[in-house]
């Protein structure tokens, strides 16, 4: 039971991130605009919030910093994407690439620690947040490892990020600017008929991209790391895309990839250094591919059924 607890709490911190970064990629891609450079905006976020949150002693200035770059970077992709229809891969691998080379270049210059930033003190970190009569359901069977194990001593991040998903969900799918949000992916034409801004819609789409992009970033450094490390988000931008079309584009079952991936990342740790009769110990490097492979194995099953925004990836051209 404390095994099964401790794998499932796990998985739940390390599919927090992949979850804020999948829904910044849904609002994204259902405006019409491809984005694989979550990666490089989550990186540039951790690397923000951490500096932020060293510097000031506030994990909420961080939070602020981490968000305000991932906005930035964002906003520098809806620049290149949709006001002068660039090719909107090229933009996101250059995201991407200036995050991956600009972040250990400052960390060195501003904290002379080989690319890194010092290690946050506790009062610069965001802390586990005990919930209500956690102590007295304890001792229950069952419930009470439960509570107090899976459900409580979660960061505030977390508990936000379980706020967004139905927040998003009731947003993209319910609302009225969902509606022209959708219209953006399937059909730009007719929504600029109808008198909708195509450009507008998509800056504001790109700029909760960012917002959500921050927010994951910060989780990775000023929470649960508690400092930038480079390239630190090691592929999760990627895994969150990954997890994106699993999903088919949707909050919710974008979550569940989310929670797959995470669950194999969970079982990778606690798979280290076991040993298997007439095996021996689990070679580290195939412990460490097993996210990766289930990546492949989840898109190769799933991306054929998959069907994307008709109009994500394409420029827009107003007619005349």
């Amino acid at each position: 039971m404390e095994l099964l607890i401790s794998t499932l709490d796990s998985t739940v911190r390390v599919a927090t991130p992949l979850t804020l970064a999948a829904l910044a990629g849904l609002f994204s891609e259902r405006s019409g605009v491809v984005d694989i450079g979550l990666e490089g905006k989550m990186l540039i976020a951790a690397f923000a919030s951490a500096a932020a949150a060293y510097v000031t002693g506030s994990p909420w200035l961080g939070l602020m910093a981490g968000v305000a770059a991932a906005v930035m970077f964002s906003m520098l992709h809806a620049f290149v994407s949709v006001t002068y229809n660039g090719n909107q891969l090229i933009s996101g691998m250059a995201i991407n690439t200036i995050a991956s080379g600009i972040t250990p270049v400052l960390a060195l210059a501003w904290f002379q620690q080989g690319g890194n930033t010092p290690p946050l003190p506790d009062e610069a970190r965001f802390a586990e947040i005990a919930l209500p009569f956690v102590d007295t359901l304890r001792n229950v069977p069952v419930i009470g490892p439960v509570y107090s194990g899976l459900i409580s001593g979660h960061s505030i991040l977390v508990y936000m990020t379980v706020l967004i998903i139905p927040l998003v969900s009731w947003f993209v799918f319910k609302s009225r600017f969902g509606l022209r949000l959708r219209s953006m992916g399937e059909n730009p034409h007719a929504a600029d008929t109808a008198g909708i801004s195509v450009a507008r819609v998509r800056y504001i789409a790109l700029f909760w991209n960012g917002v959500l992009c921050g927010m994951a970033g910060t989780f990775l450094s000023v929470y649960q790391t508690g400092s930038f490390i480079k390239e630190m988000t090691a592929g999760k931008g990627y895994l969150a895309l990954a997890a994106l079309i699993f999903g088919k584009w949707r909050p919710v079952p974008a979550m569940i990839g989310c929670l797959l991936f995470a669950f194999a990342d969970a079982v990778q740790i606690r798979l280290e250094g076991v040993e298997l009769p007439f095996v021996g110990a689990i070679p580290s490097q195939f412990i460490a591919v097993i996210p990766y492979v289930l990546t492949v194995l989840l898109l190769a099953g799933f991306v054929g059924r998959s069907t994307a925004p008709k109009a994500v990836g394409i420029p827009f051209v107003k007619s005349r």
